[in-house]
């Protein structure tokens, strides 16, 4: 394989990975804990966009419990938008260790 058509490959992957990061932020995953009482929408950016709280989630007694729920949804949701970006970006690469990319995008 010659140099110049290893270069255009590169180029066409390169195209293809920033139109993946453009779509990545439009698609969105959904995490729910606590039998759906607390539900995280998460960008394929890693980014949350939506938090959804069912009022039988709020116990003034118990503050706490609503707090470790929302955590365990947001970590739940940001997990599964990297897993969303990993598998689109190993669509590209085929599994290619490339360079500068971070470890779990290929």
């Amino acid at each position: 394989m010659n140099m110049q058509k290893l270069m255009k490959q590169m180029q066409k992957m390169q195209a293809e990975m920033e139109r993946i990061q453009e779509e990545l932020g439009e698609k969105t995953v959904e995490a729910s804990v606590g039998g759906g009482v607390v539900t995280v929408v998460a960008s394929g950016h890693q980014e949350i966009k939506e938090v959804k709280i069912k009022p039988e989630a709020i116990d003034t007694d118990d503050i706490e419990m609503l707090e470790d729920l929302v955590l365990a949804a947001v970590n739940e949701a940001l997990r599964k938008a990297q897993e969303m970006s990993a598998n689109e970006m190993k669509k590209i690469t085929g599994g290619l260790n490339i360079p500068g990319l971070p470890p779990g995008l290929i």
